[in-house]
């Protein structure tokens, strides 16, 4: 599928790894899960963000999770996206000249992490990785684990440079999650939000996310996209009120815990029953248990029990 502004839209399952016990990449759950992503309905699928854990991974398991999720996608007519960060060019081009060799759809790549990019260093790198992947469409990852926010100038520069840059992941901190810089980068790069902000940033032009929540329920997601496309801001607003309240659990609850991005995503979709995968991370970062999983699924019971009904 060749990905535009018009299609690069939507929920796109950012999906955690399969762990054995051993530690080692379990290759059939994984695809099971990608499978399941793509049955459902799921606009598309991506490996190695944060909660996929690419921080975590060998180059030669990178290329492993990268394969099997853009097998199993195309195998169900659905693009696939294969994030490419690393800690310096080269790592990340290399990452995006496998994702070309394979046939991904996109590739998604935030700044090296490791020391601080400097502004004048932030085209050639995302140059680089693009023409490493062959002009893919491109999405930037902005986040504040980069140590380095995106001025509107950059974004603007990394367009000229780089046509083919077509949306960017915004979190918190960053340009994209603010109103007013959501509407100015939408003018010529789609912007993606947490769903919680599809409400307040959806008519500044947010269009989509990066997601998790699309499989803990992809039926309740879903129908929050639906409410997006259509512009029913009033009633998105309200749908969005026990999701809202769910996240703020999570953070209060299992953040004081140690939990990270991976370990939230693996626990609840785990708990809801979609994800045909153990609750397992990868260390030194903590994994939820099966403690975690039932204090997750005793909270949605009492306050949000259509997110176990998938």
């Amino acid at each position: 599928m060749v990905l535009t502004r018009e299609t690069f839209l939507g929920p796109w399952a950012g999906l955690p790894v399969a762990w054995t016990d051993a530690d080692e990449f379990d290759e059939d759950a994984y695809r099971a899960a990608v499978a399941r992503c793509c049955e459902v309905g799921v606009p598309g699928v991506y490996s190695g963000g944060t909660t996929g854990e690419f921080y975590a991974m060998e180059l030669d398991e990178f290329r492993a999770v990268a394969r099997a999720t853009v097998e199993e996608c195309h195998a169900h007519a659905t693009p696939a996206m294969v994030g490419c960060t690393a800690t310096s060019t080269r790592g990340a081009a290399l990452r995006a000249a496998y994702a070309a060799e394979i046939g991904a759809d996109a590739v998604q790549v935030a700044l090296p992490f490791w020391l601080e990019v400097q502004d004048a260093e932030v085209v050639p790198f995302f140059a680089a990785v693009s023409e490493a992947s062959g002009g893919l469409p491109l999405s930037i990852y902005e986040t504040l684990r980069a140590k380095k926010t995106l001025s509107l100038k950059l974004h603007r520069a990394v367009k000229e440079a780089v046509p083919n840059y077509l949306m960017v992941k915004a979190n918190t901190g960053t340009l994209g999650i603010t109103a007013e810089g959501c509407g100015a980068l939408s003018e010529f790069v789609n912007v993606f939000t947490s769903e919680t902000k599809w409400a307040e940033l959806g008519p500044v032009g947010a269009c989509g996310c990066c997601s998790a929540m699309v499989y803990w329920n992809p039926r309740i997601t879903l129908a929050l996209w639906v409410l997006l496309q259509t512009k029913q801001w009033d009633v998105l607003r309200d749908a969005l009120e026990p999701v809202v309240a769910l996240h703020e659990f999570l953070g209060s609850h299992f953040g004081p815990k140690g939990f990270t991005d991976t370990a939230y995503d693996h626990m609840c979709g785990v708990a809801t029953g979609f994800l045909p995968m153990s609750a397992r991370s990868r260390g030194p970062y903590r994994s939820a248990t099966q403690e975690h999983v039932e204090e997750f699924r005793a909270w949605c019971c009492a306050n949000f029990p259509e997110m176990l009904k998938l």
